[in-house]
């Protein structure tokens, strides 16, 4: 009886397949997941969730129900964000979304320092 040496399934190249479609979209959810968390810390969201946190009464699952209320209004918020993103990319330039981005930073960051100025100026 002649010996054959075992062909790998065929569910290990699917497997293979599913790994390689698989890597890029969990480096983004990573990079995605990365960022919110690190922004979200400490922000006024957060800040205002344990607030409510802490004072909710009167519910039976006053922990449950905030957060539960605060994860969907972020996975809401979220999602509008995902959806415009890849709207504009579909319509507008990178390099034009990078420059406005960059532009917006800017003013903001100047509207900021500029009222830190006056205030701290009009307090002495």
């Amino acid at each position: 009886m002649p010996h054959f040496a075992p062909k790998a399934p065929r569910s290990v190249d699917i497997l293979h397949e599913i790994d390689y479609a698989f890597a890029p979209m969990m480096c983004i959810f990573l990079k995605a997941f990365g960022l919110v968390f690190l922004a979200e810390m400490g922000d006024k969201t957060q800040l205002s969730t344990l607030a409510l946190a802490a004072s909710a009464r009167g519910c039976a699952y006053p922990r449950l129900a905030v957060f539960l209320g605060s994860a969907f209004a972020l996975a809401a918020t979220s999602a509008i964000a995902a959806l415009c993103g890849a709207w504009i990319s579909e319509r507008v330039p990178e390099r034009a979304v990078k420059a406005a981005s960059g532009a917006l930073f800017l003013v903001f960051g100047a509207l900021f320092l500029r009222e830190a100025f006056v205030a701290g100026g009009g307090a002495q």
